[in-house]
C-alpha cells in the first residue's frame, strides 16, 4: 500500500487513521476469502482472475474476538487462544477467491500470534 495519501479539504490536510499492510519482499499480506475452500491469510505472489496463488498461507478455519474478516484484517484476533489455525504450507493455489482484504501489521502479528491447531 505504500505510504498514507493524504487530502486537503478546506486547507486542512487528512491521512488514513489505518496501517498499512504487512509486506515481506514486495508480496502484501493479505486474508483471501474462497468461494467452497474457505478462508486463508498469506503472502499474495499471483493473481489471475478468481486464481490467487498464496505463498506461506494459513487457513482461518475459526476465529473469535473478529466480528468480520474485515475487522480481522485491521484489528486481528482478541482470543488467540481461541482460535483455530492449522500449520501454514509453503504455498497454496485458490482457484475460487472471491475476497482479498489487505492486512495490517497490527492485524498481522495478531494472526502470527494464534498456536498451531492440532486435532
Amino acid at each position: 500500500m505504500g505510504t498514507p495519501k493524504e487530502i486537503a479539504i478546506d486547507g486542512v490536510l487528512y491521512t488514513p487513521k489505518q496501517e498499512p499492510a504487512a509486506k515481506c519482499e514486495g508480496l502484501e499480506y493479505c486474508i483471501v476469502r474462497t468461494m467452497s475452500a474457505g478462508v486463508f491469510a498469506g503472502y499474495v505472489k499471483a493473481r489471475s482472475g478468481k486464481e490467487v496463488l498464496v505463498a506461506n498461507a494459513r487457513r482461518l478455519y475459526y476465529w473469535d474476538g473478529a466480528a468480520t474478516l474485515s475487522q480481522l484484517a485491521v484489528d486481528g484476533v482478541a482470543a488467540p487462544q481461541n482460535c483455530k489455525f492449522p500449520t501454514p504450507v509453503d504455498e497454496v493455489i485458490l482457484t475460487e477467491a472471491i475476497e482479498i482484504i489487505p492486512v495490517t501489521a497490527k492485524a498481522k502479528k495478531s494472526i502470527d500470534s494464534v498456536p498451531v491447531w492440532k486435532r
